[in-house]
């Protein structure tokens, strides 16, 4: 793919657009990354005020997420039918309604209902985000509003640790998305700030294709979140139920991947009839492209597992509260806020390729140097060095693989580029932490036992009484609250919570090890990245001829014919 010149190439000067509108931008970005990020810091008070366990509180994170990732496409279709504006607007203000029945819901099937809201109106939010940074800004303008972006979404993330964790210490868990109903409201105010953007009533609605993508978003979600629950293989004790003694957590994730290729072939299918596809194809009809999708899926999985370890160090295994959480990843989440605005300087002298594959370089580096230095106190120096170093790898990667999405595809189909970020984005997150999960779980329950086998001092008799099924990781207060009910002697108990000391930090270590392989071999798809310079490229390349959209029809049509 051959980018054209840009009127900066060419010698024309840049018009500057007001910045006014990126504020509504980037408060829509914040309020939904305020919102998943403050949910897992509120759920101690929540599981308070509602009298239900903490997995009820959780199942508002997912729902949430599933509403997003299964609905997002859909949002892009209405916002290029009514328009971004038009439709930035209603959904704005629904969030605001949800967010106010949030805060005041008196049970927590209220709140979930709140949440599914919430996700739905993000469904929206996420696509129309990216198609008013197209209508507002060009060349390095529009560099630089993805850029702040992607930063909002790191600073809302910061903020609500921040926040979450304070308000809900001292004061409690309403307030904190209270604050989300006065910046909504806002969000709605500035939004008339915002360019009017016309609608194209052309633009169909693909049923067919919405119920493809649902289904296949809501399926592999499940079955990655529920691996450890309901068995990597063979179903295990949790599992619900299982088919022909497999679990069913593998064999949603194998059919939500069919219904993928499916919803591909019926994409293509519709747009060689003429139709309007739920995801048009050309946002990923390059190698280049397409590599930006893979770059992308990895750097936000690579995150969310890092995610999970921190808070699953700090929170379960050392017993910290929220707050404590939120000031162990202050470094990180700083350091993403401040590398995504700052990145996009080096576009005038690094192609994306270099800039793709120094940062997966960096992430490397960071999480071997995690490995190597790590140990049951999360807040040494050494350690808060490579959260630092991480987040220069992320938020440089995150705003870069962002921007080619962006800056390769046609106006017209900035939309798409938001479907496509969001459900790669919500998609990855599910991916990143149920995978570290499983992967934590299963390293700790194997060396445990590896330790059991070969140690002396803890016979038979007492391994019986313990349930060495269910391994999972605990602090060494409760180790030793389910050591009091058997039978161990002193001495064997210290030496069982001697094995989890050592088996926690082996797992986690080996844990950082593989999440380091994994971001090295993310170097080769960043190698296919666009090797030209951002600057050069324009916010709207211009439409194919005829001839080539007869070539593409009748290649799509050749290719669906096929599937």
């Amino acid at each position: 793919m051959t980018p054209p010149t840009t009127a900066t190439a060419s010698g024309a000067a840049e018009v500057r657009e007001s910045w006014v509108p990126m504020i509504a931008i980037s408060l829509g970005q914040a309020i939904m990354s305020f919102n998943v990020a403050a949910l897992p810091v509120s759920m101690s008070g929540m599981v308070a005020s509602f009298g239900v366990p903490p997995t009820t509180v959780a199942t508002g994170i997912v729902m949430y997420s599933l509403a997003v990732a299964g609905l997002v496409m859909l949002g892009a279709k209405l916002t290029q039918r009514f328009g971004a504006t038009t439709m930035f607007r209603i959904v704005v203000a629904i969030y605001a309604v949800a967010q106010t029945l949030m805060t005041l819901s008196p049970t927590a099937t209220l709140m979930l209902t709140a949440q599914g809201l919430c996700g739905m109106s993000a469904a929206v939010i996420v696509p129309a985000l990216v198609a008013l940074i197209a209508n507002h800004y060009h060349g390095t303008q529009q560099a630089t509003a993805v850029g702040a972006l992607g930063s909002a979404r790191a600073g809302a993330s910061a903020a609500a640790f921040l926040i979450g964790g304070v308000l809900g210490t001292f004061i409690g868990w309403r307030p904190v998305f209270g604050i989300l109903i006065a910046v909504s409201a806002l969000v709605f105010f500035l939004s008339f700030k915002l360019k009017k953007d016309e609608g194209r009533p052309e633009v169909q609605i693909d049923v067919i294709g919405v119920v493809f993508a649902a289904a296949a978003i809501i399926l592999i979600s499940f079955g990655f979140n529920n691996l450890n629950r309901w068995g990597l293989g063979v179903a295990g004790a949790g599992a619900p139920f299982d088919i022909f003694g497999l679990s069913p957590a593998p064999v949603m994730i194998v059919v939500g991947i069919v219904l993928l290729q499916c919803l591909i072939a019926w994409c293509r299918r519709v747009a060689a009839a003429g139709k309007t596809p739920l995801l048009d194809l050309r946002v990923v009809m390059s190698s280049s492209e397409r590599a930006a999708v893979y770059t992308m899926f990895a750097v936000v999985a690579l995150e969310a597992a890092l995610n999970f370890s921190v808070p699953l160090y700090i929170q379960i295994v050392q017993g910290r509260t929220p707050l404590a959480t939120a000031i162990a990843m202050m470094p990180f989440n700083l350091t993403v806020f401040f590398t995504a605005i700052l990145v996009v300087r080096l576009y005038k002298t690094l192609t994306p390729r270099q800039i793709g594959r120094a940062g997966f370089i960096v992430c490397t580096v960071a999480l071997l140097w995690l490995a190597f230095v790590v140990r049951n106190e999360w807040t040494e120096f050494p350690v808060l060095v490579g959260l630092f170093v991480f987040g220069l790898g992320q938020g440089a990667l995150v705003t870069l693989v962002f921007n080619v999405l962006v800056t390769a595809a046609p106006k017209a189909l900035a939309s798409d580029v938001g479907s496509l970020r969001g459900t790669t984005q919500n998609l990855a997150a599910a991916v990143g932490t149920a995978v570290a999960g499983a992967l934590m779980v299963g390293l700790l329950s194997a060396i445990v036992m590896g330790r059991l086998a070969e140690n002396p001092r803890l016979p038979a008799e007492v391994q019986a009484q313990l349930d060495l099924d269910s391994i999972n990781f605990v602090s060494n207060d409760r180790l030793l609250t389910i050591m009091e009910q058997t039978t161990a002697t002193p001495a064997q108990v210290e030496e069982a919570v001697r094995i989890n000391t050592e088996a926690r930090l082996r797992a986690l270590k080996i844990g950082l090890l593989i999440m380091a392989g994994l971001a090295a071999l993310t170097i080769i798809p960043a190698g296919r990245l666009p090797n030209y310079r951002p600057g050069e490229i324009p916010a709207n390349p211009p439409p194919p001829s005829p001839e080539e959209e007869r070539r593409l029809a009748r290649a799509a049509e050749a290719e669906a014919g096929q599937a």
